[in-house]
């Protein structure tokens, strides 16, 4: 599932493209999407101009002069600006025409993405209004996620996971910062000390970074507004590299299974 730089890539990839731009019209090839679209996407936005393009977590906020849409990519979603003459592909499911022949189209084979409509505050959305703060924004994150640990007995990936406590940060990547910070990710979370989480803090920062800078990361379906794939998984120290060798100890890299979710870590070095 596309994770907080694969959302973040696609934001850059499209925002410029379709600031300033008019709505012609929409069209809704296949409602059923993970929740319905709303029919009357075209009643509202026909007319109204694209202002700016926002993120919050795995959330994409796209702003209109009329309301804002809010956008899952779900497993599979991608939004791509292309010329009108392109031919429409099966899973083009939602079409907003633009003004000049354009068009930007959510594109979903399994269907499990969002497109609905967030009206003029969306921090309200029960899709967003209870989410946890965005690492990369949060100052001195390893504080706040020693604080909310407290008293909790959760494994410290599945912690991180959890979108009330940090918004975004996905199983790829709490995997890869907790080999970065030396912790096992399948730690009780309410028993790694101070020092420990901001090293966390520290190591989950640089490393949504960095993956934002490769374009995110393609496992399966994940492409970018221009079609190419992300480049992080070249960089992966542990996801997906069971019984290789650590590049830090040279301990083997195992793999297990956790809440029907990989957990990878350094048998060696991650304590």
């Amino acid at each position: 599932m596309p994770e907080l730089p694969e959302v973040e890539t696609t934001r850059r990839g499209i925002a410029e493209r379709i600031r300033g731009c008019r709505i012609e019209e929409v069209v809704i090839r296949n409602s059923h999407l993970r929740l319905p679209v709303p029919g009357d996407l075209d009643e509202k936005l026909r007319g109204s101009t694209f202002l700016e393009t926002k993120r919050r977590a795995k959330y994409l906020l796209l702003e209109t002069t009329a309301g804002e849409l809010l956008i899952h990519l779900g497993m599979s979603g991608s939004l791509r600006m292309v010329a009108e003459g392109d031919e429409e592909r099966p899973h083009d499911h939602v079409i907003w025409f633009l003004e000049g022949g354009r068009q930007l189209r959510y594109h979903d084979p399994r269907r499990f993405g969002i497109v609905t409509w967030a009206g003029d505050d969306p921090s309200q959305h029960p899709l967003l209004r209870n989410l946890g703060p965005e690492p990369l924004e949060q100052e001195q994150l390893g504080e706040l996620l020693f604080q909310r640990s407290r008293g909790r007995k959760l494994r410290l990936r599945d912690f991180l996971l959890d979108p009330k406590v940090v918004a975004g940060v996905g199983n790829i990547y709490a995997n890869e910062a907790a080999w970065l910070a030396g912790i096992r990710p399948d730690r009780q979370c309410g028993r790694i000390a101070r020092q420990r989480f901001q090293r966390l803090g520290d190591a989950i920062q640089d490393v949504l970074s960095r993956a934002v800078i490769q374009g995110g990361t393609t496992l399966k379906d994940f492409v970018q507004p221009d079609g190419e794939p992300g480049y992080f998984q070249h960089y992966f120290e542990v996801y997906g590299r069971e019984g290789e060798a650590c590049s830090r100890c040279q301990g083997s890299i195992r793999r297990e299974v956790k809440g029907q979710r990989s957990l990878f870590f350094c048998s060696g070095c991650q304590k």
